[in-house]
């Protein structure tokens, strides 16, 4: 088991921008693709990943520092802190579980792709952690790692289903046909989005809403430019923050880069991984017949080209502060994880068809959601970093706005202790999931006959 744990440590040890791309070239390697062609595709696809992260690095860099002076200047105090989502992640494959979660998902996956239960290789081993949170959960309350295993294989299953959905958005809106949407955060409200979707179809004042930068282009004006927004957003925050003017000023040009060079990171993404995908397509049309598909799980920064995703993202940042200081029973104080709002909403944007009047409204409750499951869950994360050994200069308790209380994770957490309302939403979810794969049924035809 040490040997396993350390294995693992050191292939994690790694940035994801120089394990996906590994990977990627092996995989070409394996369906004979030439070698330049090989190496070429996997180069592309770290430098686009690796700008993805710096833009990243860099939107936190200027905004944290903003929200908490934001926080002090209108003399708020919460008790939780937002580590955000890289903590998480370590505090995860610091736990028993996580380790072990690895080669359970992989074997689940391809036993899977086998009886035909999903189309979707999860090749982002790096996110896995996300199924693997909820088991480190179960077993530090329960003390059972078989609880926690089983906890994982449910939200795996779970993901799996909602990234072959994703597929469909991903095909319609960004043209890649070959790629999935593999994190949690992104995919797990799927089914939420495809239900509200339907009911924005049947409401006529709603309906008729669309404000969509990826379409519309010019005829929505400069507010359609990502880089427009950043500016505004930039502005407001730092104007809301007390900032000086140069130090506003400043601020609003930062986010406007990062708005810039965040889709330019992404499309040199898809420019990588287009041509595998299309090859891929000629080795199992030729193997098993045109009708066998897969689809390829990748982190979300391969989306991120697209206008109306970065747009869904910004805006959803001030609105999602406000609601910080207005929802009961928050505790938190998004600082960490609130530039992934950008990657959270990033799926919902793309089932929406690009529209991000209907991804906001659908995003509200989300977060309203996100707060308070995040502040619950507070002092279990604290209690799960304390075994993991991952330490934080503050008393106060630790959690991640988004991924600490997605929803799914949330519930899961409560089915697995057996508690009657956990119980009680699985017709629900089930239902949901019913509708979120008519809704990208229809998604999917209709991207085949654009």
């Amino acid at each position: 088991m040490q040997q396993l744990a350390s294995a693992i440590d050191a292939f994690f040890s790694f940035p994801a921008y120089v394990m996906l791309p590994l990977i990627i070239f092996v995989m070409a390697l394996a369906v004979r693709m030439k070698l330049r062609d090989a190496f070429l595709i996997g180069l592309r696809l770290g430098v686009g990943f690796a700008g993805v992260f710096i833009a990243f690095d860099f939107f936190v860099s200027n905004i944290s520092p903003a929200v908490e002076a934001l926080s002090a200047v209108r003399g708020l105090d919460f008790p939780v802190l937002d580590v955000g989502w890289p903590p998480l992640a370590a505090i995860t494959f610091g736990s028993l579980i996580g380790p072990l979660s690895i080669p359970f998902v992989v074997v689940l996956n391809v036993a899977m792709l086998a009886l035909g239960w999903t189309r979707t290789v999860y090749i982002d081993l790096w996110n896995i952690w996300h199924f693997a949170l909820v088991g480190a959960l179960i077993q530090i309350v329960t003390g059972s790692l078989w609880l926690g295993l089983a906890a994982t294989v449910v939200i795996a299953i779970y993901g799996f289903i909602n990234a072959d959905f994703s597929a469909a958005y991903v095909d319609r809106e960004v043209g890649l046909p070959s790629v999935a949407i593999s994190p949690l955060s992104a995919i797990g409200v799927i089914p939420f989005g495809a239900m509200m979707d339907r009911i924005y179809d049947r409401i006529p004042g709603i309906r008729k809403l669309e404000f969509n930068p990826e379409k519309q282009g010019a005829s929505v004006g400069l507010i359609g430019e990502p880089m427009v927004l950043g500016l505004l957003v930039g502005l407001t925050l730092a104007i809301a923050a007390g900032y000086s003017l140069r130090d506003t000023l400043e601020l609003g040009v930062h986010i406007a880069a990062v708005m810039f060079l965040l889709p330019r990171s992404a499309g040199l993404i898809g420019e990588g991984f287009a041509p595998l995908g299309e090859h891929l397509k000629e080795v199992l049309a030729r193997r098993f017949g045109s009708e066998h598909e897969l689809h390829f799980a990748m982190d979300v920064g391969v989306i991120m080209s697209h206008k109306s995703v970065m747009a869904g993202g910004l805006v959803m940042i001030p609105i999602t502060l406000v609601l910080a200081f207005i929802v009961p029973g928050n505790r938190i104080l998004p600082i960490g994880d609130l530039p992934g709002l950008i990657a959270a909403m990033s799926v919902l944007v793309l089932l929406h068809r690009g529209n991000v009047i209907r991804a906001v409204l659908t995003g509200i409750p989300l977060v309203a959601a996100y707060l308070v499951f995040s502040s619950a869950l507070a002092p279990l994360y604290t209690r799960l970093s304390a075994n993991a050994g991952v330490t934080f200069e503050t008393t106060r308790e630790i959690s991640a706005f988004i991924d600490g209380g997605n929803p799914v994770r949330f519930w899961l957490f409560h089915l697995f202790q057996g508690n009657i309302w956990a119980i009680g939403v699985v017709p629900v979810v089930l239902v949901l999931l019913w509708v979120a794969r008519r809704h990208a049924a229809e998604r999917r035809r209709s991207a085949g006959t654009a």
